[in-house]
Formats: C-alpha cells, sequence, structure tokens
C-alpha cells in the first residue's frame, strides 16, 4: 500500500491542489485555441438590428408593417448612407450617435412623446450629436449617414411603418 492510500488527509491534500492546476491549464489552453480560432474568423460584426415587435396592416395602415427594432453601433462602427422606404422614428437610449444629414431633413427631438420638444432641425451637410433620451423623426427618402466615436456602443430603439415587404434601408 502507497503512502496516499494510508493517509486519507494527506491524499487528498495533494489530488485537490494538482486537480486545479490541472483545470486551470486546460482552461488556459482552451482560452488560447479559441483565442486562435477567433483570429482566423473575419472582421466582428459592428452594428445589429434586432427586431423587437411587428404587425401587418396595423388600423389605418394597409399595405403597411410596423415595426420595432433596437439597433447597437458599437464604437468606432459607421451607417453608411441611406434612407428608409417609409417613416421612422429613432430613439437614443444609451451612447452617442454623430448623424448627418445629405438630403431632406431629420428633426432632433427630446422628451416624451406626449409633450415633445424640437432640440434642431437637422438640414442637408448639417451633422448633430443625439444623446440619450433624444429621438430622431426621419422622413420618407432622406439621405443620411451616422457614427459611434465615442467609447461606448449606442443603443437605438426603432420605431418603423413601411410599405410591406420593403427592406429596413436601401443604401446610397
Amino acid at each position: 500500500m502507497t503512502a496516499l492510500a494510508q493517509l486519507p488527509h494527506l491524499r487528498r491534500a495533494v489530488l485537490v491542489p494538482v486537480a486545479a492546476a490541472s483545470l486551470l491549464a486546460s482552461g488556459v489552453g482552451i482560452g488560447i485555441a479559441v483565442s486562435a480560432v477567433a483570429a482566423d474568423d473575419p472582421a466582428p460584426v459592428v452594428v445589429t438590428r434586432q427586431p423587437l415587435a411587428q404587425v401587418d396592416a396595423p388600423p389605418g395602415a394597409p399595405h403597411r408593417t410596423l415595426g420595432l427594432s433596437k439597433v447597437v453601433v458599437m464604437p468606432g462602427a459607421e451607417l453608411a448612407s441611406h434612407h428608409h422606404p417609409g417613416e421612422q422614428l429613432g430613439y437614443v437610449a444609451e451612447g452617442v450617435l454623430t448623424y448627418t444629414v445629405e438630403t431632406g431633413s431629420a428633426k432632433v427631438m427630446k422628451g416624451s412623446g406626449e409633450d415633445p420638444t424640437l432640440v434642431t432641425k437637422v438640414k442637408p451637410g448639417d451633422t448633430v450629436k443625439v444623446r440619450p433620451g433624444q429621438w430622431l423623426v426621419e422622413e420618407q427618402g432622406e439621405v443620411h449617414h451616422a457614427t459611434n466615436r465615442g467609447t461606448v456602443p449606442v443603443v437605438i430603439y426603432l420605431s418603423t411603418l413601411f410599405r410591406t415587404g420593403a427592406p429596413s434601408a436601401i443604401f446610397d
């Protein structure tokens, strides 16, 4: 019989640290393997759009889809020039969105929907910073682009009223 078999407390004292070291080492190995695989992946997605709710043909709007989405724009990400095939409201919940109108116009609002206050009207060539608690009113066809120049993600909740079947954005 070995010394470890004769002394159970010694066996536990030796085996527990050895097992912990083994698990730690395997975790480090897995982390290195994941990092190596991740390094070979294409560039990360920096803008995501998550549909939250939608209804087709709401009362008063036949042939339209009313939608609610969440968009996350990571730091440094840019939204290329585009327009929308209908009306869109964009509420900035987190971060600061740098927003530029190319053609048409948009409004930056603040306050509740029941008692909104106009912050500014954005005309072609104007660039504004849309801050948390402010929201954009984008008219159909207004061409714009935006970026996140900050260090935290920009979170935007979008309410859209588009023709049923139309894309959420049309790139220009």
